[in-house]
């Protein structure tokens, strides 16, 4: 049975150091979740207590209902029915493929355990290598055995630690694809940690941005990149930048690139200052308008092109153009917006650039 995990208000720490702060969420049953953040937020930490190698200091962790953890009682690993797939796969190098996907099923009848392993091949598409040795495999097989090996004795959880941390990046994206089909096959829950925010959008379900062992946001993909629920989330994930507006009424923002409608912070009002995300998407080359803007910079990416666009007042965006549109640095195109949802934050900080900065910014909006 798939795991429903929920946890409340989770606190640990390493002596006086707390690496998790009133950390909660909620994962359903057959889906698959991720934990995304820099280094040393505690994302791994998070993923060892819910596979039970560390007792938590504060709040409860429960699967299907039942509580695992608490800050007096911690369920051993071994009786969560947790799958783990580690960093560096952990395989043992003395063993088959066969025999190390069976590894976890001693105790087994020998005949469906034999049978269980040959659907695990089957299911990570490994079955040609079954009497293979981990030196004799690629990364990315090892990373499919060790898939197998926590899958085969049917986990409530799966649990991957950096699962693709060791390949390069043309593997890592295949990969994530393939895996999430193989999680999804099996119907099983699944939590993932990593710092790469491409195998979270191409994994997971939900996924949850963490900083300093707070949990910033949790939400689906679409939500975190097109609606962030703060600005270190906004600048977190995804390419984009922060276009200076003044608020000029509950729904309304004006900017050099003209008024927008946009979710506003309660905390702002008419006449005040506040950011903008724009994403590249949302700066679309248009040759036919008439609202214009510098090439400052572009990055080639085959398909297409992420220009770093110059306005007027001195302020640059990004913009993602189609590869056919090759335009020289320096050179002026015009572009429009194609919007359907404006965040905005409140303003941070003085506009760089000076005072005739500021006048150019202030020329531009028309205040």
């Amino acid at each position: 049975m798939a795991a429903r995990v929920e946890v409340r208000a989770l606190e640990h720490a390493y002596g006086d150091v707390r690496v998790l702060d009133r950390l909660e969420f909620l994962l359903e049953s057959g889906r698959i979740g991720c934990f995304l953040g820099p280094s040393g937020c505690g994302k791994t930490t998070l993923l060892r207590c819910l596979a039970g190698f560390e007792d938590i200091a504060a709040g409860e962790i429960r699967f299907n209902g039942n509580a695992v953890s608490r800050p007096t009682v911690t369920l051993p690993p071994e009786q969560r029915r947790v799958g783990m797939v580690f960093q560096d796969y952990a395989l043992f190098p003395h063993l088959s493929v066969a025999r190390n996907i069976a590894f976890g099923l001693r105790g087994w009848d020998r005949r469906e355990s034999r049978s269980r392993v040959a659907d695990m091949l089957a299911l990570v598409g490994l079955r040609s290598h079954e009497d293979a040795f981990p030196h004799q495999l690629s990364g990315g097989q090892q990373q499919r055995v060790a898939l197998a090996r926590a899958l085969a004795p049917g986990p409530d959880l799966l649990l991957l630690d950096e699962p693709f941390s060791n390949l390069d990046v043309e593997l890592r994206q295949r990969l994530s694809v393939e895996v999430r089909e193989i999680i999804k096959e099996i119907g099983a829950t699944a939590i993932l940690v990593t710092h790469d925010q491409g195998e979270a959008f191409a994994l997971a379900d939900d996924v949850g941005v963490m900083r300093a062992g707070r949990l910033e946001q949790w939400a689906p993909p679409y939500e975190l990149y097109h609606r962030p629920a703060s600005r270190f989330v906004a600048d977190f994930v995804g390419q984009g930048v922060f276009l200076r507006g003044i608020v000029r009424d509950s729904a309304s923002v004006a900017t050099e690139l003209g008024d927008l409608d946009a979710d506003l912070p309660a905390e702002v009002g008419p006449g005040e200052a506040v950011d903008l995300l724009l994403r590249p998407d949302d700066v679309v080359h248009d040759d036919g308008s008439t609202m214009r803007a510098e090439v400052a910079a572009k990055s080639f990416r085959g398909a297409d092109f992420v220009y770093t666009l110059l306005l007027a007042s001195g302020t640059r965006v990004l913009s993602l153009v189609p590869s056919h549109h090759d335009h020289a640095l320096g050179e002026r195109i015009g572009i429009r917006l194609a919007i359907d949802h404006v965040v905005a934050f409140p303003a941070a900080g003085e506009i760089p650039g000076g005072a005739d900065r500021k006048d150019a910014l202030r020329d531009a909006i028309g205040r």
